[in-house]
């Protein structure tokens, strides 16, 4: 007897593009990429199923794809307007099924009610979805939905047909359905786990299936292993618990702002952002990466290392000292072409001092970040950039509206940082 469905996974189908095509009606049928900005330097952050028809993908440079169309149409990205539809979504899907989880901008996954598990009753749900998400939402918006007993496999489901697909998965098909695929199609499974499992002989799904659950624990070198194991056979296990590890920004760079010292502005601006996110989950960092792509060049970076902080001014100093030894790195100032300022070592709390009231360094700190939180405060109900430490160019100013990572979806309050 086979397993019961328990579970609907929705994954959108070139989410960035299809809601342009929605708002901009001119596109519709069009091959269109979203871009990070308007510059022949960067790559498609997403591409319509029209450009893919050219070989166009994510990651595809954009004179690249301009080359392999000529009626290419690139747009720049614009962020708030996806987490819109992703809000509007959200809204029209819980219409019809309980939302598990938001797993990313352009997927979710959904828990199927025990009346609608039978498989002709999930495939009517299924269908009804589509249909409200056409009628209510945009009908540009169409998505492939997996149905399975864990989100594992009903989101490999979705990659069984694309676009606009309905897609039902048991676990006991897997061998047979799957076994065409590469391994790494299976979510969680990069070109460093690849390359390890082929060296071990496991080159194909059927290889991976027929491997217990010690051999992939010891495969992985983690309990990773053991439950895609589980996964694979559609046991649903619960996620580990999240830990914020990191907070930090990058940007690909404007042709204009690709000197050294106009990089720099860049990264105070990107560290700015970090900083506010830092003090809103309330955390402190020890630990700042600063790392840079040079143009037509290597990638570059140094670590610095502070007393845990989260105040502004403390952390600018540490980016002050970072970009100083990376600029000894470089003697002739290369122009870069990406920047990334990360901040690591969290804590929730500052280490305490029993000296804390005659450190006068500990109260300056103090002090700082009692500033930089009273700055939050008034930037949240006026608008970003209301008020600032330091002075930042306008023409720095433009690009730090929010970015989307497709594995996380921005909180409101950070379109006004």
């Amino acid at each position: 007897m086979r397993q019961t469905l328990t579970t609907l996974f929705i994954d959108f189908n070139s989410y960035f593009a299809s809601v342009e095509q929605q708002v901009q009606p001119h596109l519709r049928g069009r091959p269109v990429i979203v871009v990070p900005l308007a510059s022949d330097h960067t790559c498609a952050i997403a591409a319509s199923y029209e450009a893919k028809r050219y070989g166009i993908k994510t990651g595809t440079p954009v004179w690249e794809a301009k080359a392999k169309c000529r009626r290419l149409v690139a747009v720049e990205a614009r962020p708030r307007l996806y987490v819109d539809y992703h809000d509007r979504l959200i809204s029209e899907i819980g219409r019809h099924v309980p939302i598990i989880k938001e797993e990313s901008i352009d997927e979710l996954s959904c828990l199927l009610p025990p009346s609608r598990r039978r498989e002709e009753e999930a495939v009517a749900l299924a269908q009804r979805i589509k249909q409200g998400i056409a009628e209510r939402v945009g009908g540009c918006l169409t998505s492939s939905i997996g149905l399975s007993t864990n989100r594992f496999l009903a989101k490999v489901a979705t990659d069984l047909q694309k676009p606009d697909g309905l897609t039902v998965l048991y676990p006991d098909d897997v061998p047979a359905r799957l076994g065409p695929l590469s391994i790494r199609e299976l979510p969680g499974i990069g070109p460093n786990m690849e390359f390890r499992l082929r060296r071990a002989g496991v080159g194909t799904i059927h290889d991976l299936w027929a491997r217990s659950p010690r051999e992939l624990r010891r495969l992985w070198n983690s309990v990773e292993g053991e439950r895609l194991w589980h996964k694979l056979r559609g046991v649903e296990l619960p996620d580990p618990p999240p830990e914020k590890r990191v907070v930090g920004h990058s940007h690909v760079l404007d042709p204009a702002l690709r000197p050294f010292d106009a990089a720099e502005l860049v990264a105070r601006r990107l560290l700015m952002k970090a900083a506010s996110r830092l003090r809103r989950y309330a955390r402190y960092a020890s630990v700042m990466d600063i790392a840079a792509r040079i143009e037509h060049g290597p990638r570059i970076g140094v670590t610095v290392t502070f007393l845990h902080a989260c105040d502004t001014m403390t952390l600018m100093r540490a980016l002050t000292d970072g970009w100083a030894h990376l600029r000894q790195q470089c003697p002739s100032l290369p122009r870069l072409k990406k920047i990334s300022v990360q901040l690591h070592g969290l804590t929730q709390a500052r280490p305490s001092s029993l000296f804390a009231a005659q450190d006068p360094a500990l109260q300056w700190r103090t002090r700082q970040e009692g500033l930089s939180r009273l700055m939050d405060k008034l930037n949240a109900r006026y608008g970003r950039d209301t008020v600032l430490q330091g002075v930042v160019p306008r023409h720095v100013n433009h690009f730090t509206g929010t970015k989307i990572a497709f594995t996380r979806i921005p909180e409101a309050e950070e379109f006004l940082e």
